[in-house]
């Protein structure tokens, strides 16, 4: 338990704070600093780099989720309300990742190898809007993590 309790908060920690990071440090600064021939490879690498921890969380969080809930929880019957909007909305999570990954992030990564940055910047501004809907889906979904219990 211990185990999987340890890697599932890891793994919230590193990818909504990551977004965090990202959507409020990182964003407003790259776009005050940088044109877009340098913002454009930025966030093509800073993604490179961070998109494979959030590739680990996708797994690690419904595998360690789900090993709770079957062998500590015994099953889906008597869960809290709580632990049900908690799996629903990761599931949309991990929905949103996995668009933002396999279609804008492709076209930003394929842009930015041929110079074109009118185009990635249009993919940038997909993953931005999507990444915020994320990052408020993954501040909520802490909330009701942590406070679910008491609230609901």
């Amino acid at each position: 338990m211990f185990l999987a309790v340890t890697l599932h908060l890891l793994s919230v920690v590193i990818w909504v704070g990551g977004m965090f990071f990202a959507w409020m440090a990182l964003r407003p600064v790259a776009a005050k600093l940088l044109e877009p021939p340098l913002r454009m490879p930025l966030w093509s690498q800073t993604f490179t780099r961070f998109f494979p921890w959030v590739w680990a969380a996708v797994i690690i969080l419904p595998v360690t989720g789900y090993w709770m809930i079957f062998n500590v929880f015994g099953g889906f019957q008597g869960l809290a309300l709580y632990i049900h909007i908690m799996q629903g909305v990761g599931l949309v999570m991990i929905g949103i990742f996995l668009h933002v990954f396999f279609a804008p992030y492709r076209r930003l990564k394929k842009s930015v190898a041929a110079g074109s940055f009118s185009a990635a910047g249009k993919a940038l501004g997909q993953i931005r809007r999507l990444i915020g809907i994320n990052l408020l889906l993954g501040l909520a979904l802490v909330v009701v993590a942590s406070a679910g219990r008491y609230l609901i």
